[in-house]
């Protein structure tokens, strides 16, 4: 999370430290419904309590966060129970006493959980973070990574209450920690890291640099595909490792295979992170050079970041700012016009300025330099002047 509480930098790593502990001791001793809802909810708590520290929508942060928040989850509710009816009960797979596993993955369902899932998912949490940085006071590249962010932990915090309703409701479980502990991580941490991280990217791009918002352009395209594609690989890998035959070791491999798809996600979105914050900074340090002026923020044409006033350089690329392409002006040829007597050709004035002639002297004059000219130019024809230039050398 970007370091908005300057003063309290750590206080969001001690809460979701403390958070996944209190998470992994009640899964050690059995207490699922606690620790189902402590994974569930702990990263999307520590993060919108952050927003509210660092108040990054001044005012409104109850409704934007309501907003990306809630409409999220109610959609997440419905596609989870709907894409679970057609799944099936899916349970880990287990080996019976030939050694041979009691359950086999198939194709229409594993279609429907690595590829129908992950893109009609993706595109619910796209909704409500659209709808708000389409917004003018939202438009900026760092408020479309965290409405992207709450939007997806929000889609994982109610999926996990979902698919694990029976954990949630049934009381204590048998003692199997090993199988707990590593379900826990997996649904309460990885989980929703990697899915809050791939949204987060997709929405950065459609809010983009520069003035406004970018929309729909093939950027944003591009982050959609390697959001779908992320989560496609996460939930893939968790359904085919559920059939290795061990509950608890095709829990583990899939943290494994998680935290793979997690350190991509963070290398990419540390460059959007990065790119986000500089836009934010320039923009603010823009803004308070001439506090309480309605002052318009200009933009490089190259980078689309922020520039400062009367900069002569972009503080990001180092284009040269006050280089302009000259304006084309329409090739018009010239008009003689005849002034009077008592008339000026300069524009602008009704009376003849120092230094022009009066119209007869100069068309008088014109009229000796043609003459003069015509005398000395002799025969237009070619051969006539041929001749004349050799006699000249002879």
């Amino acid at each position: 999370m970007p370091r908005g509480a300057g003063q309290r930098p750590q206080t969001y790593r001690i809460a979701l430290t403390i958070a996944i502990i209190v998470a992994l001791i009640a899964a050690i001793f059995g207490a699922m419904p606690i620790a189902v809802l402590v994974a569930a909810f702990a990263v999307p708590v520590v993060y919108i309590v952050y927003i509210y520290d660092v108040n990054l929508w001044e005012d409104e942060p109850v409704i934007v966060t309501g907003l990306a928040f809630l409409l999220t989850g109610a959609l997440t509710v419905g596609l989870t129970i709907l894409w679970t009816y057609l799944r099936g009960p899916v349970p880990y797979g287990t080996t019976t006493y030939e050694g041979s596993l009691s359950a086999a993955p198939t194709v229409s369902t594993f279609l429907l959980v690595a590829l129908v899932v992950p893109i009609v998912g993706e595109v619910i949490r796209q909704i409500g973070p659209l709808l708000l940085a389409i917004r003018p006071e939202f438009d900026d590249l760092m408020d479309g990574l965290t409405f992207g962010v709450i939007s997806g932990v929000s889609y994982s915090c109610f999926d996990t209450l979902v698919r694990h309703w029976d954990l949630l409701t049934g009381g204590l479980q048998g003692s199997d920690p090993g199988l707990w502990v590593s379900l826990i991580f997996l649904e309460g941490f990885v989980k929703p890291m990697i899915i809050g991280t791939a949204s987060g990217i997709a929405v950065a791009e459609f809010s983009g640099l520069g003035r406004g918002y970018d929309g729909f352009t093939p950027r944003y395209f591009r982050g959609v595909g390697e959001a779908i594609l992320a989560n496609a690989a996460y939930q893939a890998g968790t359904y085919l490792f559920s059939f290795v035959g061990d509950a608890t070791l095709g829990v583990v491999l899939s943290i494994l295979w998680g935290l793979i798809i997690l350190a991509i996600l963070i290398l990419r979105v540390r460059n959007v992170l990065h790119v986000g914050l500089m836009e934010a900074a320039l923009e603010r340090s823009v803004r308070d050079r001439s506090p309480g002026a309605a002052l318009e923020v200009q933009y490089c044409e190259q980078c689309e970041m922020p520039l400062l006033d009367h900069a002569a350089f972009c503080n990001a690329c180092g284009t040269a700012v006050r280089v302009q392409t000259k304006a084309s002006r329409p090739k018009v040829g010239a008009v003689l016009t005849t002034a009077g007597p008592e008339e000026s050709i300069v524009p602008g004035f009704d009376t003849p300025v120092a230094g022009e002639q009066p119209a007869d002297d100069a068309a008088h004059a014109a009229s000796d330099e043609t003459a003069i000219h015509d005398e000395s130019g002799g025969s237009r024809d070619p051969r006539d002047r041929f001749y004349d230039e050799e006699e000249g050398r002879s």
